[in-house]
Order: structure tokens, then C-alpha cells, then sequence
């Protein structure tokens, strides 16, 4: 208690902070010492030839920006002070103070987040090309081609090695001119995914066999030189040019042979092996011109900064002393409206500057505030029409969650028979109120609107009074999106498949014309499997015309069909394709199923050939059971695999495009589940329990037996009871052209 005054009387000014000139000299040596520890940073990191880290740029930048502005905003302070001092207002001029001090700190502040946002965008950039982490980036990029091209080096000689191997063993059962010979010659190339081969024997200027399909010269390609070094011991040689790899290795056949093989390349790989010294040089002088453009850069942005300070504090000076007289007459005004009199009016502003306006601004708010209290009666009944008469859905909820306003769209879009308003909105839709507690704004919510599912667009808007939804209905749009998807996907379809069809028809009938005659008469496999290929070639065209002609799935056929005979015909497909996998049909009766024969043939045979690519994926051999059920009401077929199991994305599998394989297109499973939707049917994904996937489809019988178009003068697809599988050994290799000494 200072001279009997009480803390508390209003009479008694407060104490305040008083800026002296002891504090702008304290100031000013602040700014001195910091400007001097600055300059000894920055030289001792030049000594060490590298970037300042960005930290500590940043840190620089923003100790010499805040004395700097400081400075300034107390220069314009003490301006301001005289300027107080000459007014006609008289007093000390807190209020012309204030402003200065106000407007000075609003351009300052900005000025030093932006001044430091720009350092560091400017340090990011540079530590990205100029750091350690990036020259290792480089130099691992360039090991990493290094390493990619002497990976396929090795395993193209591990390949010819063992395919040495193994035509050794060939030549000990057979001539080397027989056609059996050729045949393995061509299969052990096709299999170890090479390119073209050779045998040759020193001294011989023809080889004895060639596989050339590129039809590149080879008769240079094998020198003397890696014929001696073969000789001499060396278990290989590699060959490699602008687009191949080869090697060579020797033959046990006779004295001096050699079996010579190599591989196609993409040419661009040489390309970057080269220009990886190239990019390294560039970095080094990269990182010479960073260090340079880091320090200007800075001190620029420093000088800069500081200059637009000075100026905002100009500014501001002047704007204070145009704003100190009419802001009286403002804030009184502004008191009164505080106190309910929107009748309260400034005087009519003499000039027409940004004060004046000001002053307008506020008369015509007045005037506004006092009209719009006025209608707000009448505009909450019209903001009610509008509810009422949109097509969206809306729903006010209270803060304790009970539905507040809802409209009559909302009422429909929720089939809600009675008005839910004060009922929980848990209760009326509890997918919303889910929505509510995620904290989500928008979102896409699938609901169950009595026995319909829908899918709406969800948008939450959230208010003191309680959140507000908006909804519309997307269910249409979006089955609309799936079925153009659909369309894209036949368009595709019918582009991949059509060209190969005619090739592989003309072939089928080719083998049954030149080696028809050859077979046994009692050996019936060679003729019912160039028949299937012959009438699965016909079921493509015909898939393939329509795709063409609608851009859809073909429109199913419906008949009532052995389950057991496409079962069966599936698994020898696969059987002939696949001898190290074990198949396996398993049925307690016969079950019969109205269906299009060719669509569900097409849908088993797609998950047999992922479940058959699943067992390949695990590495070894596996086993693939169908398994065939009859119920009530109900046809259940399950394919079990022993292979990888399930990816993790696994509720995405059935989606267009969507495949975990690096050369699949994501189609088959997609087609697998429109084939069975359009058949009453569902479809479910599980883990085997001792490993692999477990497929199932569920038809339901009743549906089906309605959609029977079966006709009595309709023919019979040929092939329909075709007898068990047939062995592996009796498909044929690709048409081969060997070059003979």
C-alpha cells in the first residue's frame, strides 16, 4: 500500500512495464553481440567446407531478425511518442502508441514466420541434393544397376549350366539329330526363360543344333579364346552385349563341345551404368554451389525482412494518426450497440479515406443488425420451407444426441415410419451416430433403410447447438459406376483375348491333321485334347464377339446342367497343365444346377488356375480339392488349396485391376464374382486351417430354377462327357527349326 491508497482503487493507475532508454541500449548491444557469434559460425563451418545444418541456419536467421525488428518497432515507438506529444488530443498518446505497436508487431510477425518458412523450405532443398543421405542415394542407385546387371549375368550362367547338364543327359539316351533332341533342346530353353542357344564343338565351323528365333548371327558370338578357357578348366564363360547375356559351358557329349545359351536384356541398362559416374561428378559440384546460394540466400532474406519491417512500421505510423481522432466516436458507438441500442449511429465521416468507410461500415451495420433482428422470425420459417422442400436429407441433433429438426427427404431416404424428433440418434440410425462419435465431417455410410441397404454421402456440421447432418443418396450413382467399370472391363477383355485365337485354332487343327493319323487307334487323348482346345477356342470367339458388340459380361444361358461333368472337365484342363499338383473331386450325390454351362466352367476354371498359381507361389508341391454339396434350396461348390494363403488387402481381391501378381491383371476374380451374382449366387474367402484358401460358392437353387431357359431342340456342347485326365507327356512343345552339321 503505497501513500494510504488502496491496492484496488480504481483511481490509482496501474504499474506498467515503462520502455527506457536503458532497455533500447540493452537491445541494440544484443543485436551487436549476436551479429558478431553469427559471423564466427558461419566462418568456422567455411574452414570446414561444408553446409551449415538447417537447424542452426534457421536459428541464425531468427536470433538476428527478432533485435532487428525489436529496434525498429522501438524507434517507430519513440516517433510515436513525439507525434503524441504535438496532437491536439494532448495526454501521453497511449492510444497512437498502441496502434503503432500493434500494426508494427502484425507486419512483424508474419514477416518472421514467412522469413523463416523460406529458410527452411530453401534447407530442405538443399540437404536433399547436397547431403550425405543423398550422395549414398546416388552411389547405391548406381551400385544398385551395377548389382542388377550382375545378378542376371550370374543367373543366366547358372542356368546354362544346369541346362548343360541336363542336354548331357538327353544325349546319353538319344542322337543328337533326332527330333527328341530338338524337342528338349527347345523345352530346357523355353523353361529356364532363355533366349536363344547353341551346341557347337571346336573346329567345327557349323554348330551341331541352334535355337534361334531373333534370328541374330551367332557365328561370332563363341571365340577361340573362351573355348581354350573352357578347356583349360573354367566351369563357364559369360557372353554379354548391347542386349543379351549369355554363357557358355562345356558339354559332356564329345571332346571340345560346348553348349552356348543367352538371354534378352533391356538395352538401357548399359545406358544408366554409364551414366552413373556422370551423376556423381554433377553432385559433387551440386553441393559446391549449395553451401554458396545457403549463405546469400539468408542474408538476403534477412536484409529483406528487416526492410519490410522498417516499412510496415512507417506505415503504421501514419495510419495511427489518421485513425486516433475518429476512433473515439466509433468505440462509443460501438458501446452503445453493445448495450442493445442498434439505433446508434457515428456522424457522417468528412473524408472519404479508409476511416471514412469505416465509419459508413459501421452505420450500415447498424442499420442491418437492426433490420435482420427484425426478420429473423420470418427467416427461420423460410430456412424450415427449404429443409422441407430439398431432396437431401437433414438432421439437427442436440448436444445430448436427440434428433432436434429433421426434414422430410431425411425421413424417406432413413424409412423411418413415425418423426424421430427428441429420439436418440442412435436409435434411428445408429450408422449416423457412429459417424458422429469417429469425428469424421464427410464421409460414404452404408445403411440399412428397412429391407434395403444404402449407401449415402454423409456431411457433418458442427455447432454450439449440435452437430447438423446432411446426406444424399449414392446408391444408384454408385451401382451406376460399377456397371460402367464392368464396361471398361469387356471392352478390355475382348481386345486382350481376340488377336491369339485365330493362332492357337489354326494350330489345334493343324496337330490334328499331321499327327491324327500318327496316334494309336485306342488312344483317345490326343484327339479329345485338340478337341477341347478346338471348342474352348470357339467359346472364346463367341465370348469375345459379344464383348465387342455390348461391352458387357455375355447375357448367361440357363439350363439345367451337370455340376459334377464342369467340374470334372475343369480339373483335367489343369491336370494336363499342372502333373505336380494333386486334384481332387470330391461329391456325395450328383448335384445338378440351372446355369450357363460356359460361365460357371469360366468361374471355376479362374479359381482352380489362382488356387493352382498359389501352391507355385509356395515353392512346392501342393494339392487342390473341389468339393460339391447339395442342399435344400442350396448348391455349394468349394475349391481348398494348399498354396500362400490369402494377401493382406484380401476384401479388395474382387475388385476390377486388383492383383497381387506382378503380371496379373486383376480380372479373373472380378469376372469370377459377376459370373456368380448374376447367378443367385454368393462368394466368401477364408484361410485353410493348415495353410492356403478356401473358396466358396453358394447358389441358391430356387432363384435359379426359375431363370431355366433350356429349350428341347437346343444341342449339346460338344465334349460334355469327357473321360478322366490324360497324362502330361502327351502335350507338345511350340514348333522348333534346328540347324544340323
Amino acid at each position: 500500500m503505497i501513500a494510504g491508497v488502496s491496492p484496488m482503487d480504481p483511481a490509482e493507475p496501474r504499474h506498467r512495464f515503462h520502455v527506457t532508454p536503458l532497455v533500447e541500449v540493452a537491445v541494440l548491444a544484443v543485436a551487436a553481440a549476436i551479429g558478431v557469434a553469427s559471423y564466427y559460425v558461419i566462418a568456422a563451418h567455411a574452414r570446414a567446407q561444408e553446409l551449415l545444418p538447417q537447424g542452426l541456419v534457421a536459428l541464425l536467421l531468427v536470433a538476428n531478425l527478432v533485435p532487428g525488428v525489436a529496434l525498429m518497432i522501438l524507434l517507430g515507438r519513440r516517433i510515436a511518442h513525439r507525434r503524441a506529444a504535438r496532437s491536439p488530443i494532448g495526454g501521453e498518446g497511449q492510444l497512437h502508441v498502441r496502434l503503432v505497436a500493434l500494426f508494427s508487431v502484425m507486419a512483424a510477425v508474419p514477416m518472421l514466420l514467412v522469413a523463416l518458412a523460406a529458410s527452411l523450405l530453401l534447407q530442405y532443398g538443399i540437404e536433399f541434393s547436397s547431403s550425405a543421405r543423398a550422395r549414398a542415394m546416388l552411389v547405391n542407385a548406381s551400385a544398385l544397376v551395377q548389382g542388377n546387371y550382375t545378378r542376371e549375368l550370374t543367373s543366366v550362367a547358372g542356368e546354362v549350366g544346369a541346362m548343360g547338364g541336363d542336354l548331357a543327359g538327353y544325349l546319353r539316351q538319344m542322337p543328337i539329330d533326332s527330333s527328341q533332341f530338338e524337342k528338349g533342346l527347345l523345352f530346357q530353353t523355353y523353361r529356364r526363360g532363355l533366349s536363344e542357344a547353341m551346341i557347337l564343338q571346336r573346329g567345327e565351323k557349323d554348330p551341331l543344333a541352334v535355337l534361334n528365333p531373333y534370328g541374330r548371327p551367332l557365328k561370332n558370338v563363341i571365340t577361340t579364346q573362351m573355348m581354350a578357357d573352357l578347356d583349360r578348366g573354367a566351369p563357364v564363360v559369360t557372353v554379354s552385349s548391347s542386349d543379351r547375356i549369355g554363357a557358355i559351358v562345356p558339354l559332356a557329349y564329345q571332346a571340345h563341345t560346348y553348349v552356348y545359351a543367352a538371354r534378352i536384356f533391356d538395352p538401357q541398362l548399359a545406358a544408366q551404368l554409364r551414366r552413373g559416374d556422370a551423376i556423381l561428378a554433377d553432385y559433387r559440384a551440386l553441393q559446391a554451389r549449395s553451401r554458396s546460394l545457403q549463405l546469400r540466400f539468408n542474408a538476403a532474406l534477412l536484409a529483406v525482412s528487416l526492410l519490410i519491417v522498417g516499412v510496415a512500421v512507417w506505415i503504421a505510423l501514419a495510419v495511427a494518426d489518421r485513425l486516433v481522432a475518429p476512433v473515439g466516436e466509433l468505440v462509443d458507438a460501438a458501446r452503445r450497440v453493445e448495450g442493445g441500442d442498434l439505433t446508434a449511429r457515428v456522424a457522417a465521416p468528412r473524408t472519404r479515406d479508409e476511416v471514412g468507410t469505416l465509419a459508413n461500415a459501421f452505420n450500415r451495420m447498424t442499420g442491418e443488425l437492426q433490420q435482420q433482428t427484425a426478420a429473423l422470425d420470418s427467416r427461420r420459417a423460410l430456412i424450415e420451407a427449404v429443409m422441407g422442400g430439398v431432396s437431401a436429407g437433414v438432421i439437427s441433433v442436440a448436444p445430448d444426441r436427440t434428433v432436434r429438426i429433421i426434414n422430410a427427404s431425411a425421413t424417406a431416404l432413413l424409412d423411418i415410419g413415425v418423426s424421430p424428433v427428441g429420439r436418440p440418434l442412435g436409435e434411428v440410425a445408429p450408422e449416423l451416430n457412429e459417424m458422429i462419435d469417429s469425428g469424421q465431417r464427410e464421409a460414404v455410410v452404408e445403411i440399412q433403410a428397412g429391407a434395403e441397404a444404402r449407401t449415402l454421402a454423409v456431411r457433418i456440421a458442427r455447432a454450439e447447438a449440435g452437430p447438423i447432418l446432411t446426406f444424399d443418396d449414392m446408391t444408384h450413382q454408385l451401382r451406376n459406376q460399377r456397371l460402367a467399370a464392368w464396361s471398361d472391363v469387356a471392352r478390355r477383355i475382348a481386345h486382350e483375348i481376340k488377336n491369339p485365337l485365330t493362332p492357337i485354332q489354326l494350330a489345334a487343327e493343324r496337330l490334328q491333321r499331321r499327327y491324327g493319323r500318327n496316334v494309336e487307334p485306342g488312344d483317345t487323348t490326343f484327339a479329345r485334347l485338340t478337341d477341347i482346345i478346338v471348342r474352348q477356342v470357339g467359346d472364346l470367339r463367341r465370348m469375345v464377339d459379344e464383348f465387342s458388340s455390348f461391352a458387357r459380361m455375355p447375357k448367361p444361358v440357363f439350363r439345367e446342367e451337370p455340376l459334377v461333368d464342369i467340374a470334372r472337365q475343369t480339373l483335367l484342363l489343369h491336370e494336363v497343365a499342372h502333373p505336380a499338383v494333386r486334384f481332387s473331386l470330391l461329391h456325395d450325390a450328383a448335384p445338378t444346377l440351372v446355369c450357363d454351362r460356359r460361365q460357371i466352367g469360366q468361374a471355376l476354371t479362374n479359381i482352380v488356375k489362382n488356387a493352382v498359381e498359389a501352391i507355385e507361389a509356395a515353392g512346392r508341391g501342393g494339392e487342390v480339392t473341389v468339393t460339391l454339396s447339395d442342399a435344400p434350396g442350396r448348391v455349394c461348390v468349394e475349391v481348398a488349396d494348399t498354396g500362400v494363403g490369402l494377401p493382406p488387402e484380401r476384401d479388395r481381391i474382387v475388385e476390377p485391376y486388383m492383383t497381387t501378381r506382378a503380371r496379373g491383371t486383376g480380372l479373373g476374380l472380378a469376372i469370377v464374382k459377376k459370373i456368380v451374382e448374376e447367378h443367385a449366387g454368393t462368394m466368401d474367402f477364408s484361410d485353410r486351417p493348415s495353410g492356403g484358401t478356401v473358396v466358396r460358392m453358394t447358389f441358391d437353387t430356387h432363384r435359379l430354377a426359375a431363370l431355366d431357359t433350356a429349350e428341347d431342340d437346343m444341342p449339346d456342347l460338344p465334349g460334355r462327357d469327357l473321360p478322366g485326365p490324360v497324362l502330361p507327356g502327351d502335350a507338345q512343345l511350340a514348333t522348333f527349326s534346328p540347324v544340323r552339321t
